[in-house]
């Protein structure tokens, strides 16, 4: 056994070996060593260097053959915004201070990207994965959510069909198909981890993607119909009832939610959900009762128009989601028509035989207050923070009075009533307000406010 020492090895031309002694000798380049290939003499392993000895390429050189192990280095830095992957790198993402998105480089054949969960947050603050360009995740060239806690996932680029591919964790966790509903309609805003889609008009809440985990394509919602106009009496009316006020709230999409909660559970699936807003009654401009709202309609839930208020003398309040309050001794509207559980909304109050004032149109959790000599008022509506923050709706209208206070309206969105020529308070846009009641001889009833339909559902 020899010890060898070279400055430089060049290969003989047209020789594809260049072979370096013999078996158990050893080789000690100090120079260049230049060679077509390396092959061992004995045996099938090569080692290149040392303990401690560090082999580099050159500048400007590549690597082919040697390929990965299907592992990533990992970046031990965590990352805390969103950012764009590099193929063999691994990322611990930190989503405790919101959501990140990850973007994938374009995919060649055997590149890896490697993610985990640096604070076990993902079910929190998801991180998304986009693909670049037209390159696809397990198959579907869509985002990928990660929401799963302390999740780690490594994608391996395999080739257009399917493009990057999980080869930890599970395809369920990065299919390319986002994990929770996925929708589109009305206005959109987020609270928590909810989207809530408001519709102030006609409409389609239109469902791309349903979610996973069955209970989450639960949604909650709120369906209330246009208020009805007051009444228009050749002295006085009464004002008109609310429009029908129907919730149902989800178990995933926590908030605080009306007392009429229970209409009835909605779980969507991906189909077109049409929507339609009830508008208000229109003013009646000649004596008479006012005229009833119009329906608000989301899947099997129907929410009546309120009822058109009564009128001095001898006109009944109309029935409908709340009533409309009932002229000089005539009936009230009743509410709750037609019936529902919870109910919708409650009757209007009834007015004495001395025209001074007339009674008020019922509200979603009241009826509406008897007329005197003052006008009654209107009946309260319901508080729902189903958007967020606690906003209450569908109130009735204030009953008007001559030579007496007119009532007011009810709470959330219910007109005043009139006591002069002046027209009564109209119900507030959007609310299913009703109209309040005219005044003396010549004076409107007040137009009805508009409905609303509210959905929420848990989004990530």
């Amino acid at each position: 056994m020899s010890e060898v020492k070279v400055n430089k090895i060049s290969p003989r031309t047209n020789c594809g070996t260049t072979q370096l002694g013999d078996a158990g000798d050893t080789i000690t380049v100090t120079g260049d060593l230049k060679s077509n290939s390396l092959k061992s003499a004995s045996g099938s392993t090569i080692t290149l260097g040392q303990s401690g000895d560090t082999i580099q390429l050159g500048c400007g050189a590549s690597q082919t053959g040697f390929g990965r192990t299907g592992t990533v280095d990992w970046d031990t830095t965590a990352k805390t915004a969103s950012f764009t992957a590099v193929s063999g790198n691994g990322y611990f993402v930190n989503t405790t201070s919101g959501a990140i998105t990850v973007t994938l480089p374009a995919g060649s054949a055997g590149d890896i990207v490697g993610i985990s969960d640096y604070a076990s947050t993902f079910q929190t603050n998801n991180v998304t994965i986009t693909p670049n360009g037209t390159d696809k995740i397990n198959g579907v060239n869509d985002n990928a959510t990660l929401s799963t806690q302390g999740i780690a996932v490594s994608l391996v680029y395999v080739d257009a069909t399917r493009g990057w591919k999980s080869v930890t964790g599970s395809d369920n966790d990065t299919t390319g198909i986002p994990p929770f509903i996925v929708a589109t309609g009305g206005t959109i805003t987020t609270c928590g981890n909810c989207k809530i889609h408001t519709f102030t008009g006609p409409g389609t809440f239109c469902v791309s993607n349903v979610a996973i985990c069955a209970a989450n394509n639960q949604v909650s919602y709120i369906v209330v119909a246009g208020g009805g106009s007051g009444g228009r009496g050749s002295s006085n009316g009464a004002g008109a009832g609310a429009g029908g006020f129907r919730e149902d709230k989800s178990p995933v999409t926590p908030y605080t939610a009306s007392p009429l909660e229970g209409a009835g559970a909605i779980t969507v699936t991906q189909a077109a959900f049409p929507i339609t807003v009830g508008a208000g009654g229109a003013t009646t401009t000649s004596t008479g009762q006012g005229n009833d709202g119009s329906n608000s309609v989301f899947s099997t839930i129907t929410s009546s128009g309120g009822g058109g208020g009564g009128i001095y003398p001898a006109g009944a309040g109309r029935s409908g989601g709340s009533g409309g309050g009932g002229g000089d001794t005539q009936p009230a509207g009743s509410g709750n028509t037609p019936p529902v559980s919870p109910p919708q909304g409650n009757p209007g109050g009834i007015s004495s035989p001395n025209f001074g004032g007339q009674a008020g149109g019922g509200g979603a959790t009241a009826a509406g207050v008897n007329g005197s000599g003052p006008g009654g008022a209107g009946g309260a509506g319901a508080t729902s923070s189903i958007t967020g923050s606690p906003v209450t709706r569908a109130g009735g209208g204030g009953g008007g009075a001559i030579g007496g206070t007119a009532g007011s309206g009810g709470s959330g969105g219910g007109g005043n009533g009139s006591s002069t020529n002046a027209p009564g308070g109209a119900g507030s846009t959007n609310t299913g307000g009703g109209g309040g009641g005219n005044g003396p001889i010549n004076g409107l009833g007040g137009a009805g406010g508009s409905g609303i339909v509210i959905i929420r559902y848990k989004y990530q």
